[in-house]
């Protein structure tokens, strides 16, 4: 099965990037070679991880890196997205780990061999735990640690980066880590998240001051997840509780940065909710980016509660992914639009979207074809959003390969490789293969 490029689309020009996207801490391994983080404390905690599985091997991307960039390279893509460790280049005492550095440069030496653009992210989840045992991201303190790490790192790779991001989804770190606890540290409180997110932006802001310092080349922003809110009907206070929603999970990210300032809901909440901002934290936050990431995978549906202001409900007769998440490609479009009208944009680059399914690996092939519709119906949502006005630059599919899925532990699959974790194994799938056809049209289009 094929995937097929708009007519006429930007998409068929060498201008738009087409790329795969991992993360340290899902493909790595190498525990052994770095300090602990968060998640090793997490996945080490009982009945956290649904299959009681860790990151200490993973991938062994730690092992096998050369020839996973090889086999990036036989993709055809002209860019890979992936996340420093932290614990794995900076000591306990801020200085670098020469030998975690080291690891990067070769990956960063043979990505230029390839012609490959690296897109590295600084911070995908995965915390030092000696960090986290002085407060983590409710610790201002920390914001500063990270501004510092970027400061060292962006010294240490020089010229070889092409774009950096200094946060993944700020969201994840602090609702599911510090406000509901599906996610390490664990922590579960209302009061937590907005300190937490406070904290993460502020630390992005700091992060973009050393980057126009440091790396003024190079295309630098940050990365967030968006699941757009829609309401379960038309009634009023249905539409007040998916916006009151979509305030607090995708605004109170975005907002600050774009605007320099909270959604109103800030005044709104309780006392012992709210972040202390201190006087120039937005405008430390609201640093000028050369590019904003968007991350998609689903959409949200929200009633009204009287006891919880929102609730979501989960979707009945609709195509789901091995996730749950509802498949809706419309809502991708209808994001990136809204967001064009709402904000003063930069650049966008879809940092990552793609699907996890119940992949079956038989005769040494596995003929993902719900995947390929996945990726077909959401390029061309994204084309859509291009049509309309939105500046979209690029596209990252999520994932190069089949990974450590966080608190799903290694029971789902979102890859365009198929992994066997006992051997590691790689096998390009159907959908990796209708990935690599996309890009080789676009390249014999554009010739």
């Amino acid at each position: 099965m094929k995937l097929l490029l708009p007519k006429d689309s930007i998409m068929q020009t060498s201008k738009f990037t087409f790329g795969v996207a991992t993360s340290s801490f899902q493909i790595e391994g190498g525990a052994d070679k770095r300090l602990p983080s968060i998640w090793d404390t997490f996945c080490s905690t009982e009945n956290k991880i649904k299959d009681g599985s860790n990151g200490d091997i993973a991938c062994d991307h730690f092992t096998h890196w050369h020839d996973d960039i090889e086999m990036i390279a036989s993709l055809g893509v002209d860019a890979y997205r992936f996340s420093i460790s932290w614990p794995r280049v900076i000591k306990q005492d801020g200085s670098l780990n020469q030998d975690g550095v080291n690891f990067y440069l070769q990956i960063l030496n043979k990505l230029s061999e390839k012609n490959i653009k690296a897109f590295v992210t600084f911070y995908h989840w995965d915390l030092p735990q000696h960090i986290e045992d002085n407060g983590g991201w409710l610790n201002r303190e920390t914001a500063y640690m990270f501004r510092d790490y970027v400061n060292l790192i962006t010294q240490a790779f020089a010229n070889k980066v092409y774009s950096y991001a200094t946060i993944n989804e700020p969201f994840c770190s602090a609702y599911l880590g510090y406000e509901i606890g599906l996610h390490a540290p664990g922590k579960v409180g209302k009061e937590y998240g907005k300190k937490a997110v406070h904290h993460l932006l502020l630390a992005h802001g700091l992060a973009m001051q050393v980057l126009q310092k440091n790396s003024p080349e190079t295309l630098n922003g940050i990365v967030l997840n968006f699941t757009p809110c829609y309401p379960l009907t038309d009634k009023k206070e249905d539409v007040v509780a998916a916006q009151l929603a979509d305030d607090h999970f995708n605004q109170w990210y975005i907002k600050p940065i774009l605007d320099g300032e909270y959604p109103e809901l800030l005044d709104k909440l309780p006392q012992e909710e709210r972040p202390e901002i201190f006087e120039n934290d937005l405008t430390i936050i609201s640093q000028p980016i050369d590019y904003l990431g968007i991350n998609y995978y689903s959409r949200a549906i929200y009633r009204s509660d009287d006891k919880e202001q929102f609730i979501q409900e989960v979707p009945l007769n609709v195509p789901l992914t091995d996730m749950g998440w509802e498949i809706y490609p419309e809502a991708f479009t209808e994001l990136l639009v809204s967001l064009n009208e709402k904000y003063n944009l930069p650049p966008v680059y879809i940092t990552e979207n793609g699907a996890a399914m119940p992949d079956v690996i038989t005769d040494g092939v596995v003929n993902d074809i719900d995947r390929v519709e996945y990726f077909q119906s959401h390029l061309y949502a994204v084309n859509n959003a291009i049509a309309q006005g939105v500046n979209i630059c690029g596209y990252f599919a999520w994932s190069l390969m089949d990974n450590f899925e966080w608190a799903e532990g290694y029971l789902k699959r979102f890859g365009l490789v198929h992994v066997d974790y006992e051997t590691q194994k790689r096998t390009i799938k159907t959908s990796g293969s209708a990935y690599r056809d996309l890009i080789n049209q676009r390249h014999i289009k554009s010739e």
